[in-house]
């Protein structure tokens, strides 16, 4: 299968850009340093618009770490002969991080440093204002004072540089800005007109950060609210069982030991009593009377998922390979998939291979996500395939691009793609290689694409999430380990993971 090629580079959310800063990070960059370089850049792009020094340059800061940005770039245009201009909207004691405050320390005593909104009359003479006011960091609309700031600023009609996003970016009163440098990668809304012209720059992460999974992927785990209630943090159903009534139910288990509120587990309904035996803690419904889903059952599946409103599907764990199952499965996911997202797990993957890889109507990546193992990934490719080969990272772009999935294929080295990215896992442990594992890192994904994650997040945290766990359980099972261990392992990980993330308040963005 050919590589689709050079894929335009997709725009990080705030969240994401937390996640990459984190996982560089743990590869060993400082959060200073990153601000150091951000400075240096920063000043690199402002020169590129000012006259020769002695110009000077207006620069509007917050009090999060794009301001502190904002204030290194301050320090090294001063270096370079352009005396700037601070205007600092809060004051120095509301720095929202250590890092940031040291680079006030530095600027604090330059003649052109004050405290306060910046008005039209001090920034008309102006040949440039930098904005480093918000960045990725905001949230709603615009409060004082960055509300004011970015009146006066758009009101005094001098040319502006953003840092990272333009202030006010989303909302009714965005800051106008003729050039935006973003930070290491590109960011979501910068096709905007209020952007103008983008320069990405790298400020020195590594690679690694933005291509495989780290303890940064647990940014992206939900946390409740202070309002949460039952069902707020997810409803997921499980279709499974039939021959195999074991594996739906780990999934199930693992689903709830990651958080989500109510978990349903529909199953044939020979099998009904069997499987509710496992566990009071899900609840089971039974279809029909026989062993297996029937092709004459498929309407009355949906019907009956429908009425119990899930938030996610987890399809295929122990369903077995009976054609006429395949089938109804297959008309069950024409209706499921149009409304919400999937994740389409162990022999469930029949269906896509019988398709012949063609993918449903409308179907797209964000909303559903396979995981094969290396063997129902080569199947996926080629239903006739004979053996197993090595997995070929681009191969699994190109596939997902085909498919219109997220595929997580599951192996020595878990690649995940939605077509356009594509990322790595390699946080495993060898005894983790145990009948069910499969089934607990599908219930973990479901769970969370169940409380709203994207497949690729979800892909990303669940595979990152399962190995850590698996780490941590060694110790006390060698490779004793089952499934069932691994998933009552999974609090303790998340515990963990959630101290180790870096708050998002201290985030570099």
């Amino acid at each position: 299968m050919a590589d689709p090629g050079p894929l335009p580079q997709r725009p990080y959310s705030g969240l994401e850009v937390r996640v990459l800063e984190a996982n560089a990070m743990a590869r060993g960059c400082s959060l200073s340093g990153l601000m150091e370089s951000a400075g240096q850049v920063i000043a690199e792009e402002i020169r590129r618009h000012l006259p020769p020094p002695p110009a000077s340059v207006g620069i509007v800061v917050g009090s999060g770490n794009n301001g502190g940005d904002g204030l290194a770039a301050a320090y090294y245009l001063n270096l370079n002969g352009h005396p700037p201009r601070i205007w600092m909207l809060r004051p120095p004691s509301e720095l929202r991080s250590e890092m940031a405050r040291g680079m006030w320390k530095r600027v604090s005593a330059f003649p052109g440093f004050q405290v306060g909104v910046p008005k039209v009359a001090e920034l008309t003479d102006l040949p440039l204002v930098v904005d480093a006011m918000i960045g990725t960091g905001g949230e709603g609309e615009l409060r004082e004072p960055y509300r004011g700031a970015v009146a006066e600023i758009n009101a005094s009609g001098v040319d502006v540089l953003s840092v990272d996003l333009p202030t006010g970016l989303g909302t009714s009163t965005p800051l106008q800005a003729r050039w935006t440098v973003s930070l290491e990668v590109l960011k979501e809304g910068m096709e905007h007109p209020s952007v103008g012209e983008v320069t990405v720059r790298s400020i020195g992460m590594p690679l690694e950060a933005k291509e495989e999974t780290g303890p940064g992927e647990f940014h992206f785990f939900p946390r409740p609210g202070a309002h949460a209630r039952k069902g707020s943090q997810g409803r997921l159903v499980v279709v499974g069982g039939g021959p195999y009534a074991g594996a739906p139910t780990l999934a199930a288990l693992a689903s709830l030991k990651a958080g989500v509120d109510m978990i349903f587990l529909v199953v044939p309904g020979g099998v009904a009593d069997v499987v509710q035996g496992y566990s009071p803690e899900i609840i089971v419904r039974g279809l029909g009377h026989g062993r297996t889903f029937l092709e004459e059952e498929a309407s009355a599946l949906w019907s009956l998922v429908q009425t119990l409103r899930p938030d996610a599907l987890l399809v295929g764990n122990g369903v077995g390979t009976d054609p006429s199952t395949v089938v109804a499965l297959e008309e069950f996911l024409e209706q499921a998939l149009a409304r919400m997202p999937v994740v389409l797990d162990a022999e469930g993957l029949r269906v896509m291979e019988q398709r012949g890889g063609s993918p449903f109507r409308d179907q797209e990546a964000r909303r559903l996500l396979l995981t094969p193992n290396t063997r129902e990934y080569a199947h996926l490719k080629d239903p006739r395939s004979p053996a197993l080969a090595p997995v070929e990272p681009t191969e699994v772009r190109a596939l997902a691009r085909q498919l219109r999935a997220t595929l997580l294929v599951k192996g020595e080295t878990d690649w995940i793609s939605d077509g356009i990215a594509l990322w790595a896992n390699r946080t495993h442990h060898p005894a983790q290689v145990v009948g069910g594992a499969g089934d607990t890192l599908a219930g973990v994904a479901a769970s969370l694409m169940a409380r709203g994650l994207t497949p690729a997040q979800s892909a990303r945290l669940a595979t990152y999430w399962t190995g850590s766990a698996a780490l941590r359980l060694f110790p006390r099972t060698s490779y004793g380990m089952t499934p069932l261990a691994l998933s009552d392992e999974l609090p303790g990980a998340l515990a963990e993971g959630l101290a180790r993330a870096p708050d998002p308040r201290n985030a570099h963005a």
